[in-house]
């Protein structure tokens, strides 16, 4: 990778670095009459940072639908609670649309377990892991990519929380809401840096 940018980052380096967390406004979609303002909000962004949190599965063979679909935009972060096939049916809308472009890490995954609840065809995906990949980097994850990228961690503490309850934690939310903020960051600084 050109201009001197290391192309590693050490769990002792991460660790070394301030902790941020999305501090804007979080809106959690699960009624019906939340969804249109969501999703109009989505359709007029240029880049919607993108991610999925899924309740993790203990016992081998065994394994769960997507829980939350969390789209981040410049004004606010969503929380799409896909088991409402209202919230599913917007984020399939939002994810098929060529208009704007959805940023993430490991969508490929993401996309098939959505497509499990709802089908669509996606379209203006970019995988900043594979963008990564191709600039030479060795390790894609949200949290090495935003160290190196952005020069802060996100914290990690609730990845492996029941995420398919109906009233997400304080922790849950703010993790959520992160790891979607970050991705859009990440596709920002990616694009002035000319990755992208």
């Amino acid at each position: 990778m050109s201009n001197g940018r290391p192309l590693t980052i050490s769990r002792e380096e991460v660790n070394a670095l301030p902790i941020r967390r999305y501090e804007g406004e979080v809106r959690v979609v699960s009624a019906p009459q939340d969804v249109a303002p969501a999703l109009a909000d989505l359709l007029q962004e240029a880049v919607v940072g993108f991610d999925t949190e899924t309740r993790p599965a203990f016992r081998p063979g065994e394994s769960y639908p997507p829980s939350l679909a969390q789209a981040a935009t410049a004004r606010a972060v969503y929380l799409f609670q896909v088991r409402h096939p209202e919230a599913a049916a917007a984020v399939a809308q939002m994810l098929a649309s060529g208009e704007v472009v959805k940023a993430g890490v490991g969508l490929a995954e993401d996309l098939k377990a959505l497509k499990k609840l709802v089908p669509f065809a996606e379209r203006s995906i970019v995988d900043l892991g594979a963008v990564a990949t191709r600039h030479g980097l060795k390790q894609t994850g949200v949290r090495n990519l935003t160290g190196l990228f952005l020069g802060f961690r996100i914290p990690k503490g609730t990845k492996t929380s029941n995420w398919a309850r109906s009233h997400l934690t304080a922790q849950q939310i703010a993790y959520a809401a992160t790891d979607a903020w970050a991705c859009r960051e990440l596709y920002l600084r990616f694009s002035a840096l000319g990755l992208i």
